[in-house]
């Protein structure tokens, strides 16, 4: 008898190929329902980070423990004012979620937020002159552009924000609400 003409084979073979068709749209179906729980991520913008000099290169180590100090004197003299600051933004919050917030006391608030802030700024200017002491020339020059980098940074992000706003007097290419901005 002729092996694959019996039954005993094509019984097994279609048992075999049932099994596989199962298993394949089980794993199929199971991409599907995983693949459901992680949202896409849209990437705007890239960001590429150069990597400067070792620190442990540029400043003696008699340096960064100066650097060290200086910074934890800086945080925690500044603590009460951002403990102060912290405390005024709950205020204009409770303030401004009212049915009938008190506008004059909203800028009370604000001019008060802004005051402390100026008192934080001021010693942040005196910090980095401190820290610019204890550097040679060319490290104070390193220093400045670092300075730079950093505190321009955040007001970056914030005009990529502003940049995103869109005006409402129609849609424009790939915009939600208007044309882009110049």
């Amino acid at each position: 008898m002729d092996f694959l003409t019996s039954k005993r084979f094509v019984t097994t073979a279609l048992v075999v190929m049932a099994i596989l068709n199962i298993t394949l749209l089980g794993v199929l179906w199971w991409q599907n329902i995983f693949s459901r729980n992680f949202r896409s991520v849209e990437v705007r913008e890239y960001y590429t980070r150069s990597v400067g000099p070792n620190p442990e290169e540029i400043f003696s180590p008699e340096q960064r423990d100066r650097f060290r100090n200086l910074r934890r004197e800086h945080f925690s003299k500044n603590m009460a004012e951002i403990r102060k600051i912290v405390a005024l933004k709950q205020e204009l919050i409770d303030e401004a979620v009212k049915t009938a917030p008190d506008t004059a006391k909203i800028a009370t608030i604000a001019d008060r937020i802004g005051h402390q802030q100026a008192l934080l700024d001021r010693n942040l200017a005196m910090h980095f002159h401190e820290l610019s002491t204890l550097c040679t020339p060319a490290q104070r020059d390193s220093l400045k552009a670092f300075l730079g980098k950093v505190y321009t940074r955040r007001y970056e992000h914030g005009s990529r924000w502003i940049r995103e706003v869109r005006p409402a007097d129609g849609p424009g290419p790939g915009r939600l609400h208007g044309p882009a901005l110049p």
